[in-house]
């Protein structure tokens, strides 16, 4: 049943929402109850992201999905905002609007918004059963997600026989992985065939992995699902494997047959069988002193390559996925043109399927940053390394460096994280969603640093010409 009752935060229209919804908004004080980067400019409040959810464009509504990600469970951790948003969120999946369906920004193909909500919630509870020691968030904030898992319980399970097998299988896991709480230990045995039948047999491989998990912890035999595992990624190995046969296409064939995985691109929790453990940055020798920026040109300069000088640049930090500077990823071109106050010299490109015109990138040449966009977002910046910003990660300056220096800088910084390199051997950084390229200054070579989603750290595939073509 839908109850009319609206809320009307600050600067955002009335929006109908699903009882019990309104007397938790209005009866919590949101703003004693900051997410990952409350405060920041550009960045909306827990109560914003919550009304979005429902909003009549699918663009804000994935945004507003996309920002329960970053925003309340960044990095695998939960905040003060999240358990409550997270009973919010629950109490959203009656309403008919979450059957509106769309492509989300976290998971392959399109699922209705029902689904991907369930998704955030498995999410939220398989963060919630880590401990306090894998830095999961404060011991108060993770006690509180702790304990809204029976509530959260009675929300979803209903779901776990709804006729949409997207919203099925989501809601399956969810509650597979809240019944961690010992409090429902009660429920365990009439999920089980469920989680074995449904989830053990789906094409996503997160779900595939809850399964196994989930039902070794309850005791149940688990020797079946393991053996199909197994058969599995020796059918992968096989298929990727160059045939003798150069005009072999039996498994280029197969694989097309195969459903799409359709596992969040960075699943909370831990690795699992089914991905590939990620590679480790080694760093060389003892640790390095942290890079310095150039100097910058002799003042008076003006030709082609002069270089900003360090209290000529802007002083900018970042936040991995989240923005740089007073810029913040999601924004639109008309959002980001008043942040830095001024105009940017804009490219479109043409759709190859319907020819339409879209936008690729704006250059703003007085902040000296370019703006990359996907579906008319921001999703990644680059940073002239001439004149933009000095961007600085723990104090370190990331702008107009030496990129050798800046590069084993970093190795060492992220010994413990994953390290890419693009065809064109620039370092890319996923854990920090960075990229160091070089840039051309005369006759010598500095760091163009760029900062983006987890889509983007393909540069080859990413990146447009433009880009390339910047040196």
């Amino acid at each position: 049943m839908i109850n009319n009752a609206s809320i009307e935060p600050s600067g955002a229209p009335a929006v109908s929402l699903p009882a019990p919804v309104p007397a938790e908004l209005t009866g919590i004080d949101w703003g004693g109850l900051p997410h990952f980067c409350s405060g920041l400019h550009n960045v909306p409040d827990t109560p914003d992201i919550l009304i979005g959810l429902l909003d009549a464009d699918h663009a804000l509504r994935a945004r507003a999905v996309w920002d329960l990600y970053r925003l309340l469970l960044n990095d695998e951790r939960v905040f003060p905002a999240t358990a409550p948003a997270a009973l919010v969120v629950a109490a959203l999946l009656d309403d008919p609007r979450t059957l509106a369906a769309g492509e989300w920004e976290r998971r392959a193909g399109r699922r209705p918004l029902r689904a991907e909500l369930l998704n955030w919630l498995a999410s939220f509870a398989d963060v919630a059963r880590l401990d306090p020691e894998d830095g999961v968030g404060a011991p108060q904030d993770l006690a509180a997600a702790r304990a809204a898992r029976p509530a959260l319980h009675a929300r979803v399970a209903v779901f776990c026989e709804d006729g949409d097998p997207q919203v099925r299988e989501a809601a399956i896991a969810a509650t597979a992985l809240l019944l961690a709480d010992p409090a429902l230990a009660v429920s365990v045995p009439q999920h089980v065939p469920a989680v074995r039948d449904v989830l053990g047999r789906s094409a996503d491989s997160y779900y595939r992995w809850i399964a196994r998990e989930r039902l070794e912890s309850w005791g149940e035999d688990i020797t079946a699902l393991i053996a199909a595992a197994e058969e599995r990624r020796a059918a992968l190995a096989w298929a990727r494997t160059p045939p003798e046969d150069p005009f072999d296409e039996s498994r280029e064939r197969w694989l097309a047959e195969q459903p799409q995985d359709t596992a969040a691109l960075e699943p909370p929790g831990r690795w699992h069988p089914d991905w590939t453990t990620p590679g480790q940055a080694v760093p060389h020798g003892s640790a390095t002193e942290p890079p310095a920026a150039v100097r910058g040109s002799e003042p008076g300069y003006q030709g082609l390559w002069r270089i900003a000088r360090d209290e000529e640049r802007e002083e900018w930090t970042f936040t991995p996925y989240v923005g740089v500077g007073p810029l913040h990823f999601g924004m639109t071109l008309e959002e980001i043109t008043a942040a830095l106050g001024e105009e940017g010299s804009v490219s479109f490109h043409y759709t190859r399927d319907s020819g339409e015109r879209r936008l690729d990138h704006a250059d703003f040449r007085t902040t000296g940053v370019r703006a990359l966009f996907r579906a008319d977002r921001l999703e990644c910046l680059a940073v002239n390394a001439l004149t933009g910003p000095q961007v600085r990660l723990d104090g370190a300056p990331l702008t107009g460096c030496p990129p050798s220096r800046l590069e084993d800088w970093l190795i060492h910084r992220t010994a413990h994280g994953r390290l890419l390199y693009s065809p064109n051997a620039d370092p890319v950084f996923p854990d920090l969603g960075l990229a160091i390229r070089a840039q051309r200054a005369g006759d010598v070579n500095l760091t163009r640093p760029l900062f983006l989603l987890h889509d983007w750290l393909d540069l080859w595939h990413s990146l447009p010409s433009g880009e390339w073509n910047c040196r």
